[in-house]
């Protein structure tokens, strides 16, 4: 028998507000077009007054919880992947944790910016198969909005605000093609931070900073970089490319997921798209876009599914499950 981890449930969050790239036109120098033809994004949602990263995880969290038919008394775990917490401590894990009437559980953040639902995953996956937990929820929530420069065109037409979750079950089974994480693989290469970061923090200024990047150099790491991860979790998992129903990328940017879809041979209509939508909701990209592919049906249960992200840092990664 083999004990694997198993998404029972899937869920999601968006803040009220919708900002289209005509309303962004009025506030910065840059139009629907230009941003259109660079990035494939056409409206993300920003959040309001009342609205924090924990607020949508926990509405997130909620709606996945439903969706597997779990009990918030059942989960012994919670990880919560952002880059944008409500507090500097403690982590906003354990707000989620409180929200949900949870009084006991191991409930921590991790902090690998895009890339950050593959990392909570992964460990999650880990904890659940090595006994540390029976139920998780794994949750990537971002509110982007609140440090973004709205005054430089080239970073804040990109992002927007929302959370995903997922719940996972350790489950055993000793079927080849049952479902569950297969594998998963992970990097990281310190060398690279001045290309994608924020220009701040409690140890060096003080403030929490901006969003600085540098688009051409991310463009051409994440096209190899993704594209590297994805053949070698597929090897560990001994899957064929052309055996993957779907493939749910992070949603930075639409000509990142064509570039990596073609240098795959991948059929582009089976990649998720919800960035036109969403914009680069950071950590709550992947998790977003799962929901999102799992509510209206094109997700299946048994499919198999790729998850890939790579974010500031760099770091990058992926999975492959049976959902």
């Amino acid at each position: 028998m083999t004990l694997r981890s198993v998404i029972e449930g899937t869920g999601s969050a968006l803040p009220r507000r919708r900002v289209d790239n005509a309303e962004l036109a009025t506030m910065v120098d840059t139009s629907d077009e230009w941003i259109v033809e660079r990035t494939g994004i056409r409206t993300r949602y920003i959040a309001g007054e009342g609205e924090t990263t924990a607020s949508l995880a926990v509405e997130a969290a909620r709606n996945a919880l439903d969706a597997a038919g779990v009990a918030p008394a059942e989960v012994d775990l919670i990880i919560l992947a952002t880059a944008t917490p409500d507090q500097t401590f403690p982590a906003s894990a354990t707000i989620v944790q409180a929200a949900l009437g949870i009084n006991d559980c191991v409930a921590f953040d991790v902090a690998a910016v895009c890339s950050g639902f593959l990392y909570a995953l992964t460990v999650a996956d880990n904890m659940l198969r090595g006994g540390g937990a029976k139920t998780a929820l794994v949750i990537g929530a971002e509110t982007m909005s609140r440090i973004l420069d709205w005054e430089d065109r080239t970073t804040c037409v990109l992002f927007g605000d929302g959370a995903g979750a997922v719940v996972l079950r350790a489950q055993e089974t000793d079927d080849h093609d049952g479902r569950g994480i297969l594998a998963s693989k992970l990097h990281a290469d310190g060398r690279h931070n001045g290309l994608l970061n924020v220009d701040g923090g409690p140890s060096t200024t003080g403030t929490v900073g901006k969003v600085r990047m540098k688009g051409q150099d991310v463009f051409r790491h994440a096209v190899v970089n993704l594209a590297q991860v994805m053949r070698e979790v597929l090897e560990l998992a001994s899957i064929d490319a052309a055996d993957v129903n779907w493939v749910v990328p992070h949603q930075a940017n639409a000509r990142i997921l064509d570039a990596t879809a073609r240098k795959l041979g991948l059929d582009p209509a089976r990649v998720v798209v919800t960035v036109d939508r969403h914009a680069n909701t950071s950590a709550a990209s992947v998790p977003l876009a799962l929901d999102t592919a799992v509510r209206d049906g094109r997700i299946e249960q048994g499919d198999l599914v790729v998850l890939e992200a790579m974010g500031g840092g760099f770091t990058w990664g992926a999975s492959v499950l049976r959902f």
